[in-house]
């Protein structure tokens, strides 16, 4: 197996580091970690440190020694998934599970036939729910760089985010609509990509004349429709083995 990867603020570069608080006491009290197995510490900004656990103290602290840095590079190209606000908490299952496939950044986006609506208290709590979820989810999945979750974006600012990129998608689940196979669309070695995924109600004609007028394009994954909790994954997972990213 693979070493468990804990975060810490500053990759140490050498000597003994002692893990304690949350982590520390994931590291004792959860794992049960002992002398002699394998740990990577991370600032989840793409930095690690290899280490050896010298010993275990009390509840919550994990005394490593380090044996190696490590760094993750930038990806090439980068993948940026413009989730729609799922209900419930399909949100965080869609954060879960492309930060395991391997996206690089995901946007929240308030469409107009959204369910839920992040106002207030209620949104910052779910937005620090879904960034917990892809913190917990790149450890889990021995990621060094952690997706980022951007703050809920509108639709005027996802158009413009979409302008910027070197390719530009929107998910769509029409047959009958002018849309080409995302399997078959020409990728850039380089740069941005930024894939648009619509609420359970789908993309409004009016978002997708303002996506349209900054360059994104719809296309389609496949014969099914899927919901919008797992469409992220799916084209995540397509664009990964497309860029040879998964090569």
């Amino acid at each position: 197996m693979t070493a468990p990867v804990f975060v810490v603020e500053s990759v140490p570069q050498g000597g003994e580091y002692v893990l304690d608080g949350p982590e520390g006491r994931h590291a004792v009290s959860v794992r049960r970690l002992t002398a002699g197995e394998d740990v990577v510490l991370t600032d989840g900004a793409g930095s690690g440190a290899e280490g050896v656990v010298v010993a275990a103290e009390g509840k919550d602290r994990l005394v490593v020694k380090v044996t190696g840095t490590v760094v993750e590079d930038e990806p090439r190209p980068r993948i940026t998934v413009v989730q729609a606000l799922p209900k419930g908490d399909r949100g965080e299952l869609a954060v879960e599970t492309m930060t395991e496939t391997g996206v690089d950044a995901v946007v929240p986006w308030q469409a107009a036939r959204c369910i839920t609506q992040w106002k207030g208290d209620r949104g910052a709590k779910s937005l620090a729910k879904w960034r917990a979820t892809a913190r917990e989810a790149g450890k889990q999945s021995r990621r060094l760089r952690f997706p980022r979750v951007a703050d809920v974006m509108s639709t005027k600012q996802v158009g413009a985010l979409l302008a910027a990129a070197d390719f530009a998608a929107v998910l769509h689940e029409d047959r009958d609509a002018d849309s080409g196979a995302l399997a078959l669309a020409p990728l850039p070695a380089e740069g941005d990509i930024v894939l648009v995924v619509g609420p359970e109600g789908g993309v409004s004609p009016q978002e997708l004349a303002v996506f349209a007028e900054a360059g994104a394009k719809p296309y389609r994954l496949g014969r099914s429709v899927l919901r919008t909790s797992t469409a992220g994954t799916a084209a995540t997972a397509l664009l990964l083995g497309r860029t040879g990213r998964w090569s």
